[in-house]
């Protein structure tokens, strides 16, 4: 059984670049989303050497709600749906994003995907499409369909609900090979031990897809952080379960890969 398990978040802060960093090196994840509007992406880069390279799809993660001039989520998904933001910026922004991604890699991204899921919202993901076949018409990135299970309830409905269907067709008509389901939606609260429960559930789940899924996560090591970060612990326990020998074993009779099996 396929599944691709990514790591969001990437360039955030030295915690979770450490962590994500960590698990890449002992096969725990084959993913890694990165932030290039943050301040410290270009130190971050560096640690994305061509070992890790070889290990996982590096890819970018479209942010338009927090670094840069980011809107709030909620006000970013009104002005969408009321089709009121304007092109011309949300086309400077990907180009920005792209623009970093590649100088500091010298590559273009694997696959794209978004902060809060942000890429599949109306007008972004048509203006991303747009500028992803003008800049790779030669060899297009995967893109992360955010399509959780109706099992992950009500969070997982409102994401699925804002776009994953409509970008999912109209990728896959200009040629774009697509994830599967999205897995690893939850509120970010519990201890390690509901993580790793939800986790088995999840690993469920790669069993009724038939395209190859993604469980995204949000891993951090636990050390002093400069900035205020509200899923923190969350983080942290994640990074425990991720790393623990448990899930080693859990994770057997699956082939972790690095993007969409067709």
């Amino acid at each position: 059984m396929n599944l691709i398990i990514c790591a969001d978040d990437f360039a955030q802060s030295e915690a979770i670049d450490n962590g994500i960093i960590k698990l890449i090196e002992i096969n725990r994840l084959s993913a890694v989303s990165c932030m290039t509007l943050s301040p410290r992406w270009h130190k971050a880069a560096k640690k994305l050497t061509p070992n890790i390279r070889k290990k996982a799809s590096i890819g970018l993660h479209l942010d338009f709600t927090h670094f840069g001039n980011s809107i709030s989520h909620q006000k970013l998904i009104l002005l969408s749906l009321s089709r009121q933001l304007s092109k011309k910026s949300i086309k400077q922004s990907i180009h920005e994003q792209l623009d970093a991604f590649e100088t500091s890699l010298g590559m273009p991204p694997d696959y794209v995907d978004g902060h809060q899921h942000v890429h599949q919202l109306p007008q972004i993901r048509d203006s991303l499409l747009e500028i992803l076949l003008e800049r790779y018409a030669n060899q297009l990135p995967w893109l992360r369909i955010a399509k959780p299970p109706i099992r992950d309830g009500f969070k997982g409905l409102i994401i699925r609900t804002l776009g994953s269907s409509a970008l999912e067709k109209e990728a896959k008509k200009l040629g774009f090979v697509c994830s599967g389901n999205l897995l690893g939606a939850y509120s970010f609260k519990g201890s390690s031990e509901d993580y790793a429960k939800r986790f088995k559930g999840w690993l469920k789940e790669v069993k009724k897809n038939t395209a190859t899924p993604v469980l995204m996560c949000h891993p951090a090591i636990d050390m002093p952080v400069a900035n205020q970060d509200l899923i923190y612990q969350a983080r942290v326990n994640e990074f425990g379960v991720l790393a623990s020998n448990e899930f080693a074993e859990n994770l057997i009779g699956f082939s972790l890969v690095k993007s969409p099996v067709i």
